[in-house]
């Protein structure tokens, strides 16, 4: 009789029809691997998915999630990147090796996890081998799982587009997981980091996990402020995680030259800035869908070699996605687990 598996499933649009359902494990084909889940983590992208599919056309019933850690099982044939026991984590498009990003630009597209491709809100998964990559040696199963989307956005925007100097003057806008990524690899590099925030008590966890300035964007003028702590200089880097017209704001408060990296859709999938200040200021403006694996595989060998931790906010059961969920809509400080 063929063992089976358990893992979370909609069959249409609404967080409401998620219900666990159970089917046989799959087995690894030819260059694939079977991998055991250990944890998952959520990110704000999976809900908007949940809820309207982002526009893709998803295929029902449908598994959610894309950032997971695991522990390979059983290998297919003409299988070597991998063997039974290896710790590894998922890529979160799996299409996006290295180099230039696939897409063309009448199609541009993303084959991520938990979208066009199949999720990882499941007990075991059976992808090929590319999908996968090593897991970072110095972090359990829950921290590793921060780092297909979150940890990879941050670091593609600041590391392999942005090439930070000690001195650079970075924003960080809120406190989520590729903000507090950001703050942490900024830091790594010897930035000057500031965060802004809604919250005060976010904002005191950031100075703790090192910002050196934090900014209550619900009390204070965060574009004064920023123009205030840099001498009229600016951020030489802003992670624009808000979106909509928030893109304008960004725009007072960027450098001469500087580099805005489009990240979040949280105020709006329509942005919004005033051309005259797009012309005087020569920013570079970039949108940053995630990153490829490769940039994945740079990250995994820098936590290893910096210690770098992600922040984890909470850890919930598999039989609590729901309550997770929940938690990642308050708002979180860093990163949503799931413990498989």
């Amino acid at each position: 009789m063929a063992r089976l598996m358990k893992e979370w499933t909609i069959d249409a649009f609404g967080p409401q029809n998620l219900k666990l359902t159970e089917r046989p494990i799959p087995q690894a084909g030819p260059g694939e691997v079977l991998v055991r889940t250990t944890a998952f983590s959520l990110n704000f992208r999976d809900k908007l998915v949940l809820e309207n599919g982002m526009g893709m056309p998803l295929v029902f019933p449908f598994v959610p999630g894309s950032d997971m850690a695991g522990v390979v099982e059983a290998v297919g044939s003409d299988v070597t990147r991998f063997q039974a026991g290896d710790r590894v984590i998922s890529v979160f498009d799996p299409s996006w090796i290295d180099g230039q990003k696939p897409g063309t630009a009448r199609q541009p597209t993303s084959f991520a996890l938990g979208g066009l491709n199949p999720g990882v809100a499941s007990e075991y998964v059976t992808f090929p081998q590319d999908w996968f990559v090593h897991a970072p040696k110095s972090l359990d199963d829950g921290e590793a799982s921060t780092l297909p989307c979150a940890g990879v956005t941050a670091w593609y925007a600041l590391v392999e587009k942005g090439r930070p100097k000690a001195g650079d003057r970075v924003v960080v806008q809120g406190t989520g997981g590729v903000a507090l990524f950001g703050l942490q690899i900024a830091k790594a590099h010897g930035a000057e980091v500031i965060v802004t925030s809604a919250s005060r008590d976010k904002l005191d966890r950031a100075l703790e996990l090192g910002a050196d300035h934090g900014i209550d964007r619900l009390s204070e003028d965060w574009v004064e402020r920023v123009l205030e702590i840099t001498g009229d200089h600016g951020a030489d880097h802003i992670l624009e995680l808000a979106g909509g017209a928030n893109l304008g704001r960004s725009l007072h408060a960027v450098a001469v030259q500087g580099r805005i990296s489009v990240i979040g859709v949280l105020e709006g999938a329509e942005i919004s800035a005033p051309a005259p200040l797009v012309l005087l200021k020569s920013p570079v403006i970039q949108g940053i869908g995630v990153g490829h694996r490769r940039a994945l595989e740079d990250l995994v060998a820098a936590v290893d070699q910096t210690g770098l931790k992600p922040v984890v906010d909470a850890r919930y059961r598999f039989a609590d996605f729901r309550e997770a969920l929940a938690h990642l809509d308050r708002g979180a400080f860093g990163k949503v687990v799931v413990a498989v």
